[in-house]
């Protein structure tokens, strides 16, 4: 088997030889972000967008990156090349550097390009919906991809434990915002709707929201948790589940437990749009 060539620092190196130091503030404080994207027929998803959303969400959380978009971009496109995968995911994490203290940066961020094998999803996750569970919480600085996925890991443990593919965050108000790794929508009638406050906007969520505005009403407002067993229809979207359906809400049965019409015609220009 061929050893996958990831990037760290400078350096393009087998996956296995490399290493952060052990005062890095990514491993003792978790101080970091990431973003995560795929190919399709080899050419990496909406590059710029998603490098884009990185440098956002390090500035939201207060971390300096020195390396330009272009610079970024000649990277991750330069690691891609030293992998031979027909299709790829492509992982760029920016941690907040060595620490002699253990706490404060020193301005000298770590950067990391990985890259793997593109995994499938069953087929039948597509053809026959899949169930989500809600969760009671609100992320941490929402708008960044942060590498602080305490919540994330301890929900999908839950949702595991039910046979449900996602979970999706619950706040106070009895709002359901997003999944652990997805974004959420609903379709009532023809109107397609998904929230826009306190979620991270996905780049899947933007194509979806593109493609969908030629044929149903896009809303973006708050989806009430009580209003769920009023939809239609429900669907994640995600860099790596795309567009899949959602039958199963906790105990609340969606769409009769099969995928909309609505959803399966989204689903289908969005394998029109990224594959021709």
């Amino acid at each position: 088997m061929t050893q996958t060539i990831c990037y760290l620092n400078g350096k393009y190196i087998p996956f296995d030889q490399a290493s952060l130091p052990l005062n890095d503030l990514g491993i003792v404080r978790g101080y970091g972000v990431f973003d995560f994207l795929r190919t399709y027929q080899g050419v990496p998803f909406r590059l710029r967008a998603h490098i884009q959303r990185l440098q956002n969400s390090a500035k939201l959380i207060g971390l300096t990156i020195p390396w330009s978009t272009e610079e970024i971009e000649a990277i991750a496109q330069n690691t891609l090349g030293h992998n031979h995968l027909p299709e790829a995911n492509i992982r760029i994490v920016v941690t907040g550097g060595v620490s002699t203290d253990f706490i404060t940066p020193l301005g000298q961020p770590s950067l990391m390009v990985i890259v793997s094998p593109v995994s499938e999803y069953p087929k039948d996750y597509y053809e026959q919906g899949v169930k989500a569970i809600t969760v009671q919480v609100e992320r941490f600085f929402p708008k960044a991809k942060s590498l602080n996925y305490i919540s994330a890991i301890g929900a999908l443990q839950q949702a595991k434990l039910t046979n449900a593919v996602e979970a999706l965050y619950r706040n106070q108000q009895g709002h359901v915002l997003e999944g652990t790794t997805t974004n959420f929508f609903v379709f009532r009638g023809s109107q397609l709707i998904t929230p826009k406050e306190n979620i991270l906007n996905g780049i899947t969520r933007a194509v979806v929201l593109e493609l969908a505005e030629n044929y149903f009403e896009v809303v973006e407002e708050a989806i009430d948790y009580s209003e769920l067993s009023s939809c239609e229809e429900a669907f994640i979207t995600s860099s790596t589940k795309e567009i899949m359906p959602i039958v199963q809400v906790d105990e609340i049965s969606i769409s009769q437990g099969k995928p909309g019409e609505n959803t399966q015609r989204l689903m289908h220009l969005f394998h029109k749009y990224t594959r021709g």
